[in-house]
């Protein structure tokens, strides 16, 4: 008999959070200012080529003051649900890449807000120095904390294209690092990048997997103006997913998942305004319901197919 969380064949976000605060939770996108080292010239100038010029925060407040910021998105969310609880979600470029006391600050100024029960912070793992991982333990002991890492792929020949400038063993470093504090991990993966193919992305599915930390996020490759990623297609270089193409690999991945770890997200958002393609991502509850339907017709569920992999498991504590 397939396993059933609320309405749902796998364990969501909206499910999960439910459950542990007995309320309707939101999340609430904040830009608090931050850059990241892979535009200022640290790394690299430029960010991923799939990153938009707002650092993914395109769907942030426009206030300046990280508090109006917020308020501003609260009051845009409570026209379509009145009450709730909320997490605040520094999401915007690398929300770890300040000196410590900045870093104080703003994470504190947030916290200290009515209905706030805890914070989400986005953020590279070469950007959490022990400093900086001392401050999240410490965060983590007051208020529920989850740290969300940008993985992408574990191709590392992928990972040279998008620019994403770190290797997969930092990844590793972080995730052990954040675990051995009791933090909670949240990894990002991407379907569709330039050159994989449907084994490339379930690899990385399958590794993110066998971490044994708390969530993931699956996004869909999106092609937004402005970004460096346009000169590829420009050449022919990329494909887009199908409608089709893209809800299987996300049945496959849920089947492979253990049930115990959350799904944050199954698509992404990208603004109209800025979207080249694929066009059809704009339908999003068009391809929630799609993946929903077809989950019962495979007859699959969160964790079905879900089995150990020992030789990456060990790699993390």
């Amino acid at each position: 008999m397939a396993k059933i969380w609320g309405d749902k064949r796998y364990n969501s976000l909206n499910y999960y959070l439910r459950q542990k605060f007995k309320d309707k939770v939101f999340k609430i996108s904040l830009d608090a200012g931050f850059s990241c080292p892979n535009r200022d010239g640290t790394l690299s100038r430029g960010g991923c080529i799939f990153c938009s010029e707002r650092g993914s925060g395109d769907f942030t407040g426009k206030s300046r003051n990280l508090v109006k910021q917020f308020y501003e998105v609260k009051e845009m969310m409570n026209k379509k649900w009145k009450s709730g609880k909320y997490i605040a979600y520094f999401q915007a470029y690398t929300n770890t890449y300040a000196p410590v006391d900045v870093l104080r600050e703003k994470y504190y100024s947030i916290l200290s807000l009515e209905d706030v029960v805890g914070i989400a912070i986005a953020t590279r793992p070469d950007c959490l120095q022990d400093d900086v991982l001392n401050l999240l333990s410490e965060i983590n002991q007051k208020t529920y904390l989850w740290v969300e890492l940008g993985l992408q792929t574990i191709n590392e020949k992928t990972a040279e294209v998008i620019n994403r400038g770190y290797g997969l063993e930092t990844y590793i470093k972080a995730v052990n690092e954040l675990k051995k504090r009791g933090i909670e991990v949240v990894t990002h993966v991407i379907f569709g990048l330039i050159g994989e193919n449907k084994k490339d992305m379930i690899n990385t599915v399958e590794f993110v997997a066998n971490t044994k930390t708390q969530g993931i996020k699956i996004h869909l490759l999106h092609l937004m103006k402005g970004t460096r990623l346009v000169d590829y297609y420009n050449r022919g270089e990329l494909r887009f997913l199908s409608f089709d193409e893209y809800v299987d690999l996300v049945t496959d991945s849920i089947n492979i998942l253990p049930e115990d770890m959350v799904i944050h997200r199954l698509t992404g958002d990208s603004p109209r305004e800025l979207l080249i393609g694929p066009m059809w991502s704009l339908k999003k509850w068009e391809v929630l319901n799609e993946i929903d339907r077809r989950l019962k017709e495979k007859d699959i569920w969160q964790g079905k197919g879900y089995a150990e992999n020992y030789e990456i498991s060990k790699l993390f504590i």
